[in-house]
């Protein structure tokens, strides 16, 4: 038998920026601005702060993202300030740096490995968001706690391409359109290529069919009654399994 060549990766944890990553990414940051005033003999250097390494502090904030570690956690002596890292997430995030990494990726993954459009899936996850923010609300299964809820949309292999972000209390179909419509690469024309998104039973109602229907998805999704029939069978199914397999072993 002849063995599969076994895949070979960068020598880098899992929560390192590995040069060639890097390079990919360096681009799309915001251009440095220029500490330098004024034309000809009276240009001169304004002073100030020296601005953060740039490859470092990308470092920290994906080490904080991979590991999930307070900024204040951040190893100093590896990443430099939390404080610092986190001061250049927000800025890097509202200048939509993050975004176009995302997009950069998708668009290098359809390229290498193709999107896999034809069939998609899209859910909502509740997580703790415990110290609040503009997009948090009251879980309703965590006992009111805040917390955030994650609508994310993807494709058959599960690559993510869309995600909003709303509180923990949205019920998932508020968000379904915002998801579908949500992501930083172009869908194909469904006229061209059949997409079917894939629901579950939260998002049987008129609203959300019309939404799925609005922008060209074959819908596939269980109404209610059928779920919970399934769900009943399913039930009985292994208690009669667990019944059989009791009269084997006292037998």
């Amino acid at each position: 038998m002849i063995e599969a060549p076994k895949t070979e990766y960068a020598d880098v944890a899992s929560w390192e920026l590995s040069d060639s990553v890097w390079e990919r990414i360096e681009p799309l940051l915001p251009k440095v601005k220029s500490r330098y005033r004024g034309r000809g003999k009276q240009r001169k250097h304004i002073g100030g702060r020296p601005i953060a390494e740039r490859r470092k502090v990308m470092s920290g904030i994906l080490y904080i993202l991979r590991t999930g570690c307070q900024w204040n956690a951040l190893p100093k002596t590896q990443y430099g300030s939390g404080k610092t890292a986190h001061s250049y997430f927000q800025r890097w995030r509202r200048a939509g740096v993050f975004r176009r990494m995302w997009q950069a990726g998708l668009l290098e993954y359809d390229e290498l490995k193709g999107i896999a459009w034809k069939w998609q899936a899209a859910d909502g996850v509740m997580t703790k968001a415990p110290l609040g923010g503009e997009k948090t609300g009251p879980n309703p299964t965590d006992r009111a706690k805040g917390g955030t809820k994650r609508s994310l949309l993807v494709d058959e292999h599960g690559v993510p391409l869309g995600l909003v972000v709303s509180g923990a209390n949205t019920p998932d179909r508020q968000l379904l359109e915002a998801t579908l419509t949500s992501g930083p690469v172009e869908r194909p024309a469904p006229s061209a290529m059949p997409q079917h998104l894939c629901l579950d039973k939260g998002y049987s109602d008129a609203p959300s069919a019309a939404v799925a229907e609005a922008q060209g998805y074959v819908l596939h999704v269980p109404d209610k009654a059928n779920a919970k029939k399934n769900a009943s069978a399913s039930r009985d199914g292994a208690k009669r399994g667990a019944g059989s397999s009791k009269s084997r072993t006292l037998g």
